[in-house]
């Protein structure tokens, strides 16, 4: 049996053959940090009986593994099979090709992001989507921020700080990370005063909460839960009206909005920002990366004068969008003027759009393929029907027919342990369990063979 001297020495391995490739592909640095670790390894091991021949045999297919596992993203791409379009664990909208084209631009070159090339003065990087949104919204003027979050935490910032905020009870949502309405209200400086009750609020609940303190009433689209039964609320129109009346500014958050009908597309309708912005609030909030289908981003539009006032506050700048995503978002809104083509281009809508027969056909046609691919592992693939979300919080309780694969395998862990393989691919496929199987959704599935390609690594 060999010992420690079987082992060779960092420098030896460096410069060997096999060494030298490392390097060129990993850096000195690494290469080094790693054998080391290796060689540590090596001498426990050898400490524990194993024999120096055998662990210098093994060390250089391990370092670079090691090194190969090091410098692999964990942003990897992956499969969305999961059924839940806009999945935020899964990064939510996947961006259209113009958007992408317009970011990688942004990234390689320098671009007039807040210089006025007419005048060669310094400009405003908002000025980019500021008409656009206009046109698509009929608001007087926008703004833009990272997400919306920050465009409900601002506005309430600028209008409500050390001043009351009134919101129905039944609003106060919560989404998620525990991430709350009221906490939001609160560091945004607001009070808040919450009226009527969890399932009926009245136009009487505003009207008597509002005092000189009062700075804004707040209106919260439900649009990750749904109160059914015994049940009122006061419509935007009627809290523009209050709102006008008492001279405070109604700030109504759309959290998801869309820009289009989505009633248009087979799903249940939602209100449209422009509606929203039609029914009289001064100010309206929507999210970028969700139904709109861009880069995350926040907006707020509305009143010209609020906000100009918006911008003025020093939150602004700790909460403005980089170039990347502006570019994105330019290119997102521009594909809203051509909304006959808009579900071809987009693929949020694509998705969401998609006939469940088309879906149907893919699961049939991809089965038979599938199955020899997992019969190896002692798993089996069969078509089936299932049931697809949007996500994100929008329209919690709406289900769209879809279509997929239905994995199976013998024992009660089989649906877990072909997860976790899937999961391990270089090509990561994700998908849902249920009733004693794992399901692969196919609604997001646009090629046959990136599935089969990310499967045969198995």
């Amino acid at each position: 049996m060999q010992g420690f001297r079987a082992l060779p020495s960092v420098d030896q391995v460096l410069l060997s053959e096999m060494g030298r490739a490392l390097v060129d592909s990993h850096g000195r640095a690494a290469v080094t940090g790693a054998l080391r670790a290796r060689l540590d390894a090596a001498r426990d091991a050898i400490r524990e009986g194993a024999d120096g021949g055998a662990e210098a045999a093994r060390l250089p297919h391990l370092l670079a593994a090691d090194l190969a596992a090091a410098a692999q993203s964990k942003l990897r791409p992956m499969l969305n099979l999961t059924g839940t379009v806009l999945h935020t664990n899964l990064g939510r909208a996947i961006l259209a090709d113009a958007a992408i084209r317009a970011a990688s631009a942004a990234m390689a070159a320098p671009l007039a992001l807040e210089f006025d090339l007419g005048t060669g003065g310094r400009g405003q990087r908002d000025d980019h989507l500021r008409g656009l949104l206009c046109e698509l919204t009929g608001a007087e003027d926008a703004t833009i921020v990272n997400n919306n979050a920050a465009a409900v935490l601002i506005a309430l910032n600028t209008f409500g700080q050390g001043r009351q905020a009134i919101v129905s009870r039944g609003e106060l949502i919560e989404i998620g990370g525990a991430f709350r309405m009221p906490d939001i209200m609160a560091r945004a400086g607001v009070h808040l005063v919450e009226v009527g009750t969890t399932n009926r609020t009245h136009p009487r609940d505003y009207e008597d909460a509002i005092t000189p303190d009062t700075g804004l009433i707040l209106k919260v689209h439900t649009s990750n839960y749904r109160i059914e039964g015994f049940t009122a609320e006061v419509p935007a129109p009627a809290l523009a009206r209050i709102a006008k009346k008492a001279g405070v500014v109604l700030l109504n958050d759309l959290g998801s909005g869309s820009l289009v009908d989505l009633a248009a597309y087979g799903l249940r309708r939602e209100p449209t920002v422009a509606e929203a912005v039609a029914e009289g609030a001064d100010l309206v909030t929507f999210s970028g990366d969700k139904l709109l289908g861009g880069p995350q981003a926040g907006f707020v539009v509305g009143r010209r004068d609020l906000i100009a006032q918006i911008n003025r506050n020093p939150l602004k700048r700790a909460v403005r969008l980089d170039k990347i995503r502006i570019a994105a978002l330019e290119a997102t809104l521009r594909l809203y003027r051509d909304p006959d083509r808009l579900a071809e281009r987009l693929p949020t809508l694509r998705w969401l759009s998609r006939p469940q027969a088309d879906i149907a056909a893919q699961a049939a046609r991809l089965a038979p393929q599938v199955a020899p691919l997992l019969a190896p592992h002692g798993f089996d693939a069969g078509a089936t029907d299932c049931a697809s979300q949007i996500g994100s919080g929008s329209l919690p309780t709406e289900t769209i027919p879809s279509a997929g694969l239905r994995l199976t395998g013998k024992g009660g862990d089989a649906p877990d342990r072909l997860a976790a393989s899937l999961r391990a691919l270089p090509c990561p496929v994700v998908g849902h369990i249920r009733d004693g199987a794992l399901i692969l959704d196919l609604r997001c599935l646009d090629r046959d063979e990136d599935l089969l390609g990310a499967l045969a690594a198995l």
